[in-house]
């Protein structure tokens, strides 16, 4: 079983380029980020000692704009994952007819082990050690894994000196009062609601008679769980990294929710029953969507998944070989580089806003984020049709034209 994200980046890429009919020079340019920068940086603890630490940022392909992608602050961040999450950015960003390239960074650091002042010291130094390789036309970094809009107010702040001048515009998902976006919170997991939407329409699919299970109670799988349900959509399971609740009937996720703000879990909830994680990817239900994180559909238990449509909300959240197992089974799964693009949809709108000096509101935001998920989907759902395919891989045929489009221009 394939579990190198990045050997998984390339054979998603090496299936599509067969309906392109690209050259092997192509291929091998879009195998590998541009430039991978590994840094080993310094930063000063509270109790006087220099540690340091590991940071990586990888720029797959900038043909259609500025490299854009995430910064995460994580134990699991390796160069193999940040070079397959900068080629996804690249898809998703193409995906979504947005104007960046795909880009990805991190540092190896538990954050739980830090202070506030040394979590701030390690931004600050990242920055630093980085900060001639990013900029607003460069390399725009965003929030991810375990970083926060304080982070990259503190990053933001960092560039500026770096730079001699206030550069809002070289990062994004900054608080709202330092010029961040508003909707930028709820953006990922609103736009995959409009791509359930959309695939309603394409399925006959009623919401009051569509259960959903939904893995991940995150900033993405909350959002996705609370506006499916405010539409109508039956949200029979959701979890956590420990449990799952499942009511066939139908979960309360706003009381789920308060119930593990208070109590720190789903343990206890009384509005339904406990199951296991992979216990939630086995149901029966219409639609499942995996929304913590990656390669939880697998070959070991794709042939076993009963839901007739998947909305991938994590990154990478299906293996290569279970896709191949899906689509033999007609199951249909939506491709991560198009359900979650409203996330980078919405980066790109506070970049926009930055770089011009001004400020839009919420309702804005959403009325601009809609017509760019639903042209995507629709987009997408008419290349399956015409390349007689699966839905990931018509996707990324979509996307890898746009871009090498833009490459030979």
């Amino acid at each position: 079983m394939i579990t190198d994200p990045f050997q998984s980046s390339i054979e998603q890429l090496e299936s599509a380029a067969k309906f392109l009919g690209l050259s092997r020079e192509i291929i091998d340019q879009l195998s590998q980020p541009q430039r991978i920068v590994k840094v080993n940086f310094p930063v000063l603890m509270d109790d006087g000692n220099i540690k340091i630490f590991v940071g990586f940022r990888s720029q797959h392909n900038n043909a259609r704009g500025p490299y854009k992608g995430g910064l995460r602050f994580s134990l699991q961040v390796t160069e193999s994952e940040v070079k397959a999450l900068s080629a996804w950015m690249t898809w998703k960003c193409a995906v979504a007819g947005i104007p960046f390239g795909g880009g990805k960074g991190g540092v190896v650091v538990d954050t739980k082990q830090l202070s506030i002042t040394e979590l701030e010291r390690l931004s600050r130094a990242y920055i630093k050690a980085i900060y001639d390789v990013i900029g607003p036309n460069k390399d725009v970094p965003a929030p991810d894994m375990y970083t926060t809009p304080e982070i990259m107010a503190w990053m933001v702040d960092e560039y500026s000196k770096l730079v001699g001048e206030y550069t809002p515009a070289v990062i994004t998902g900054k608080p709202i009062d330092k010029g961040g976006s508003e909707g930028r919170t709820e953006a990922t997991g609103q736009g995959g609601v409009y791509v359930l939407e959309q695939l309603s329409q394409k399925a006959n699919l009623v919401p009051q008679n569509t259960s959903v299970a939904i893995q991940g109670s995150g900033n993405v799988g909350y959002y996705f769980a609370v506006l499916a349900q405010q539409l109508g959509y039956k949200i029979v399971a959701i979890s956590d990294s420990t449990l799952a609740l499942y009511n066939p009937d139908g979960v309360d996720v706003n009381a789920a929710m308060e119930h593990k703000k208070q109590s720190g879990s789903f343990v206890g909830f009384t509005g339904a029953s406990q199951i296991t994680n992979d216990q939630l990817l086995e149901l029966n239900v219409d639609v499942l969507v995996p929304a913590a994180v990656e390669n939880v559909i697998n070959e070991v238990n794709a042939g076993n998944i009963k839901a007739k449509y998947i909305i991938e909300m994590a990154n990478g959240p299906v293996t290569p070989e279970a896709d191949k197992i899906l689509s033999q089974r007609n199951i249909i799964s939506i491709p991560d580089i198009l359900s979650n693009s409203g996330g980078v949809t919405v980066s790109y709108f506070e970049w926009q806003q930055n770089k011009d000096n001004q400020k839009w509101t919420k309702e804005e935001v959403l009325n601009k984020l809609k017509p760019i998920m639903v042209n995507a989907f629709e987009e997408a759902w008419a290349a399956m049709g015409k390349y007689g395919t699966d839905m990931r891989t018509a996707t990324y045929v979509l996307a890898v034209k746009k871009v090498v489009d833009a490459m030979i221009k």
